[in-house]
């Protein structure tokens, strides 16, 4: 699996976020993805926003560095970003996109996304390194329980078969 980065894009203070709708798996994220080969992770962050949001960035600072802890989560780095050029677009990837508010984020918010949000809000001065505990075995069991065309919808993405609606 290749290592991934996430974008985090703040609006007023840190009081709004940039997230992004999937089109394969409908859930609010934060904008990201993998990395590719010969590509620094500030590359990788700053092409994967262009792609999902349409809106070129440049890296205020990495913020956090999870590792994984089983064999279906990446190495995965997070930063926050700023808006230099562009107006917020779907495309592809992406079904919808919107700031919304820390405090009141959209009911289907993928939750490893919201634990990073709120680690950032922390505004520690140092990259905070972490384990992906929430990446668990058990936890991606109870979350098929929960929705289950969700995480089939993901696995088949993650298989190569997206479905784009």
């Amino acid at each position: 699996m290749k290592d991934s980065v996430i974008a985090l894009i703040f609006q007023d203070d840190m009081t709004r976020i940039l997230i992004i709708k999937r089109r394969d798996v409908p859930v609010w994220v934060l904008p990201g993805g993998g990395i590719e080969e010969k590509e620094t992770p500030e590359e990788a962050v700053m092409r994967e926003v262009y792609e999902e949001t349409g809106l070129g960035v440049s890296v205020k600072r990495k913020v956090c560095v999870y590792t994984p802890v089983n064999r279906f989560t990446p190495f995965t780095h997070v930063f926050e970003c700023n808006i230099n050029e562009g107006e917020p677009r779907t495309g592809q990837e992406t079904k919808a996109i919107g700031f919304f508010s820390v405090k009141q984020l959209p009911k289907m918010f993928f939750p490893i996304h919201r634990d990073m949000l709120n680690d950032a809000l922390l505004r520690k001065p140092e990259i905070i390194h972490k384990k992906l505990k929430q990446a668990s075995y058990w936890n991606l069991v109870k979350y098929f329980f929960r929705h289950p065309i969700l995480t089939l919808r993901f696995a088949l993405s993650q298989a190569g078969f997206p479905i784009n609606s």
